[in-house]
């Protein structure tokens, strides 16, 4: 059902405080996570699917806990993924007028009314973002996390996109369009990796962990 904000401003209130309390305190002690995207629409028959599975287990047994959006597809993919390692599975459910499938893959699991919480809680509890091949969702989390780490808003943290051929187009398109005309500087296309193997994503990953906890202070907070 969609909502008439119009009738309902002060009830939205507290639901959006219910909805962050319950994310703090759910995600307070989770420790170094990494935020997984992907199209919800690659299924089992998908080697993109096999994929995911594969990196997130990985990342699992690097240490790393593993949040998606806790549906169907890379979701769950990734999810199944974190289960087989030694790190937790953590699920952000969205409520959608077509109601979405949480997978069962989940260590935790969060159900959100409003985007911009769940936003938040992706960001606020993560040490990078994996992006695999998706849709309009996919690229929404995408160009947040660029945008939040270009401006400054949170500490540069890993942005790892999986499969060039997937998202060569769009990476010449930000090169060839946006960095020629001046509207982003050619360093900003240093704020993401681009990569085909999975071993990759550890390296990259077990890389900034390693620079994150000699060069930072204790109590540097990114959040």
């Amino acid at each position: 059902m969609i909502e008439d904000l119009k009738k309902s401003e002060t009830w939205r209130v507290f639901r959006i405080q219910s909805e962050l309390v319950e994310g703090f305190e759910s995600l307070y002690n989770l420790g170094p996570a990494i935020s997984v995207f992907g199209g919800a629409r690659f299924d089992e028959t998908s080697n993109y699917y096999d994929d995911a599975v594969k990196v997130c287990a990985m990342l699992s047994n690097l240490g790393f806990s593993i949040i998606t959006g806790g549906g169907p597809g890379i979701m769950e993919a990734a999810n199944k993924g974190a289960k087989m390692g030694k790190s937790k599975s953590v699920g952000l459910n969205i409520e959608l007028p077509n109601e979405q499938r949480a997978n069962p893959y989940q260590d935790i699991s969060l159900n959100f009314r409003y985007f911009f919480v769940r936003k938040l809680m992706f960001v606020k509890y993560s040490t990078g973002f994996v992006i695999f091949p998706g849709g309009f969702g996919t690229l929404d989390e995408f160009f947040e996390a660029l945008t939040l780490v270009q401006t400054r808003k949170i500490a540069d943290f890993p942005i790892v996109m999986y499969d060039r051929s997937y998202w060569m187009g769009l990476i010449d398109w930000i090169k060839g369009v946006l960095v020629d005309r001046g509207v982003i500087d050619k360093k900003d296309t240093e704020l993401f990796h681009v990569v085909d193997d999975s071993a990759d994503i550890g390296r990259i990953f077990m890389q900034y962990a390693a620079v994150s906890s000699a060069d930072r202070p204790p109590d540097y907070d990114k959040r």
